[in-house]
């Protein structure tokens, strides 16, 4: 038996929410270990569809712009009865709140070579393939949930010989038979709906009947999903009777028949160069969540604390924002010394924001496939008719990513304070740097920051001092306005922006302080070096 090493991280899992995980760790200066089964990269298709918010992470790690070379925007997502007439249709913009389309098709296999190109040019990274892990296992402290260190043990392929990691943190990425998982005794909790599906991915030359954008066929007897992936790659999904195949003599003219509504196909020839199946797979979507995503120092991630299925798009997504909530809390926690309070915060947003999610994705699912009796129909009328009223659609569409649950991070108030940004995210438009035209968040940088209207108060300069914050008046910016209408729209002079960009704080019009550091503060190991740093106020004169 080898002897263990020690390492402060290390990830399970070389799938795009590890790989994100370990390159945003890195930006902080954390090293980690990427524990991975496969020697590459899986070469077949898997998601398909990020939004914005997502393209924003994808910034943050530096890929974004080799990400555009190979993403496709989409117009949206429309709902289509039996006879592909339009139910409802979710517009989708080309220029987000996060400053990318707001939706964006793309080939997983290339998005996770960029994302694997950019790890290899990380020395706080590195990546061993070819490892299958055995368990995951903490101390007697670390089962409490303390920081004790937790022990990795893997082999690598074609060994029986068991190899330890000791790291500071554990992150299970390992997907939906998460080893983690079950590590930490977590266990599913069913959302109720679980199908199963064929997809179907081509690349073909032949002229295609598309709007460019996703499209879900609501139909109780063969409800299905098509989408343009890329210029020459669509994608299909059906949900078959058990009794039909696409295998065999007979599945050629089966899949002709189906996919017709898009494409003519001979009749009496098999697809061939013309019309490439790439691949054909049973899948069953599920809606699952874990009912924990933490105990001690290990985290559950992606697949491995939540299932959704894919009628929304937002699998992939919902993972890779758990990435980029966890990272810069834990980075802080172990190189800061923040308090241990602050990893609770994790879950606490995340899991209600997945549990959405999922629940929308089951919604649209439901209404594919919600029964063949009258009442069905009706229901399918009524959608189609609430989407119909002006406003409806967009705000379906925005509620795919609402704001972060409450909680010491997140400090809400009633909306005349300006606490009703706190837990959405500040938007990216273009501004002006240096005499470039470059986005907010390479102003930003990567640690806090301080978004100000007018000319912060030596109280909010000693705010930002303490957190390390960048602090910028929006005038300095050069934008389009939306900045400024974004902060007048939530009644604040000023807000504190955390490293993943969600609003933190709020500085209420007038007041000239943050009201809620007394509870953001000891999580972040800031509290007394903000009393210390503001400025005393003078002693009241005495009363004749």
């Amino acid at each position: 038996m080898s002897a263990a090493s020690r390492t402060p991280v290390v990830i399970i899992g070389a799938g795009p929410v590890g790989v994100t995980a370990a390159l945003l760790l890195a930006r902080r200066g954390v090293h980690s270990v990427v524990l991975e089964r496969h020697q590459d990269v899986y070469p077949l298709p898997r998601a398909v569809v990020v939004d914005d918010e997502v393209r924003r992470i994808l910034q943050s790690v530096g890929v974004h712009e080799e990400f555009a070379a190979l993403a496709r925007p989409a117009r949206g997502l429309r709902l289509l009865d039996a006879r592909h007439r339009v139910i409802a249709e979710f517009a989708r913009s080309p220029q987000g709140h996060h400053g990318f389309p707001q939706t964006s098709m793309f080939d997983q296999p290339e998005l996770e070579h960029l994302l694997r190109d950019a790890l290899a040019n990380r020395p706080e990274c590195e990546l061993r393939g070819g490892v299958e892990v055995v368990s995951v296992g903490q101390n007697a402290d670390g089962a409490k949930g303390s920081a004790g260190p937790v022990r990795v043990t893997f082999r690598r392929d074609g060994s029986d010989e068991d190899e330890h990691l000791w790291a500071d943190a554990v992150l299970g990425c390992d997907g939906s038979g998460s080893v983690t998982r079950d590590a930490i005794g977590a266990t599913w909790e069913d959302l109720h709906f679980e199908e199963s599906w064929r997809v179907i991915d081509v690349r073909t030359s032949r002229q295609v009947r598309t709007w460019e954008g996703a499209e879900q066929i609501c139909c109780p007897t063969q409800p299905a999903t098509f989408m343009r992936v890329g210029e020459d790659r669509y994608r299909w999904e059906f949900r078959l009777p058990d009794d039909q195949h696409l295998d065999g003599p007979d599945g050629p003219e089966r899949l002709r028949e189906l996919v017709a509504p898009w494409v003519d196909l001979p009749s009496d020839a098999s697809p061939g160069d013309d019309f490439e199946v790439i691949r054909q797979a049973q899948y069953t979507f599920r809606a699952r969540l874990a009912d924990r995503w933490r105990r001690g120092r290990v985290f559950l991630l992606g697949d491995a604390a939540h299932l959704t299925p894919p009628f929304i798009g937002q699998g992939l997504c919902t993972g890779l924002r758990d990435a980029h909530n966890l990272t810069w809390k834990l980075a802080r926690v172990l190189q800061q010394g923040a308090a241990e309070g602050l990893l609770d915060t994790y879950e606490h947003e995340r899991k209600p924001h997945a549990r959405h999610v999922i629940r929308v994705a089951v919604a649209v699912g439901w209404a594919m496939t919600g029964g063949q009796d009258r009442a069905a129909a009706l229901r399918r009328a009524v959608v189609g008719a609430a989407c119909r009223i002006p406003g409806v659609t967009a705000a379906v569409s925005r509620d795919l990513s609402p704001a972060l649950a409450a909680g010491p991070l997140i400090r809400r108030r009633p909306r005349l304070t300006g606490r009703v940004l706190a837990g959405t995210f500040c938007p990216q438009p273009w501004v002006q740097r240096d005499g470039r035209r470059v986005r907010l968040d390479d102003v930003l940088g990567d640690s806090f920051a301080v978004l100000t209207a007018v000319p912060p108060t030596p109280q909010v300069t000693a705010v930002a001092t303490a957190l390390g914050a960048s602090t910028i008046q929006i005038d300095d910016l050069g934008d389009d306005g939306t900045l400024a209408t974004w902060l007048a729209r939530g009644r604040a002079d000023a807000v504190l922006l955390r490293p993943d960009r969600a609003v933190m704080d709020t500085v209420p019009i007038g007041t000239g302080d943050f009201t809620d550091t007394a509870v953001w503060a000891p999580l972040l190991h800031t509290a007394r070096h903000i009393a210390d740093a503001r400025p005393v106020p003078p002693p009241r004169s005495p009363t004749p």
